[in-house]
């Protein structure tokens, strides 16, 4: 009895021990694939007082542009509603594969000389843009969007 009841014990005990490790090892995995795939940037831009036409016209007629010449996919471009964001704010979705080729993209986008010159030439009576706030998300697994 006392022997069984050991086994018993060493039996659960290697069982306890094998579902921890299958379950780190499952969160790791997740973690990674979550790293590895598909995510969402979230940007938020303000532009200084009576600025905002002029950065929604860059957008409209040269940014979207370069963005798909550098593989980043506008999902959806915002403007609040309520003011004061209403007056000053843009807000944007954008998809990349991964986020190491967010980096890579935002990194070709900012040398891109078309998009420098785009740049210069809408700055040029003044900055359009005050503050650039980014989130990069990922679907919720109940999410429509995955």
């Amino acid at each position: 009895m006392v022997k069984t009841t050991g086994l018993m014990l060493a039996g659960a005990t290697a069982i306890f021990v094998a579902g921890i490790a299958v379950g780190s090892t499952m969160q790791n995995l997740a973690v990674a694939h979550a790293q590895a795939g598909k995510v969402y940037e979230l940007r938020t831009y303000t532009a200084p007082d009576g600025k905002l036409g002029d950065l929604h016209a860059r957008f409209r007629n040269h940014t979207m542009r370069i963005f798909d010449k550098h593989g980043m996919k506008s999902v959806a471009y915002f403007s609040p509603q309520d003011a004061p964001l209403s007056q000053n704010t843009l807000i944007y979705v954008l998809e990349h594969p991964s986020r190491d080729e967010a980096k890579k993209h935002w990194a070709e986008f900012s040398a891109d000389p078309e998009w420098k010159k785009v740049s210069e030439e809408s700055q040029k009576d003044g900055r359009i843009v005050s503050k650039v706030e980014s989130v990069f998300m990922t679907p919720t697994d109940y999410s429509p969007l995955k």
